[in-house]
């Protein structure tokens, strides 16, 4: 699963032009998060495809970060935050980026997207 990292400019209408775009080449997302700070937003993109994802960023001349996501899923109660990350901080890993992707009755899946997806992938097995 890859992850797709957009930085935009803050101001109206750049999520929209992004969204627009992603949804001409058919693009479906299975999340999105978005942050904005000090006049950048990033946005992190899921899609369930990445080829017409990347394709899409491309041809719109749209620079991006492409990373390997790793899945986890976790019990929805306090401190599996708390632990994943001790985890990952264990094994010398920096996240750049967690979501969640989805919840089902007490599990919740997050997507990580760090510097090293092997040590990643091992400290969270």
């Amino acid at each position: 699963m890859k992850d797709f990292a957009v930085r935009l400019t803050h101001r109206p209408g750049e999520l929209a032009r992004v969204a627009n775009m992603l949804s001409r080449y058919g693009v479906n997302l299975k999340s999105v998060a978005a942050l904005a700070i000090d006049g950048q937003a990033s946005v992190h993109i899921l899609p369930d495809d990445a080829e017409p994802a990347r394709a899409a960023l491309e041809k719109n001349g749209i620079p991006f970060e492409e990373s390997e996501v790793v899945t986890v899923l976790l019990e929805n109660r306090a401190g599996e935050l708390a632990s994943l990350s001790g985890k990952l901080s264990e094994a010398g890993v920096n996240v750049r980026a967690i979501y969640v992707t989805g919840v089902v009755d007490n599990l919740v899946e997050l997507a990580v997207v760090s510097d090293n997806v092997e040590r990643a992938r091992a400290a969270l097995e």
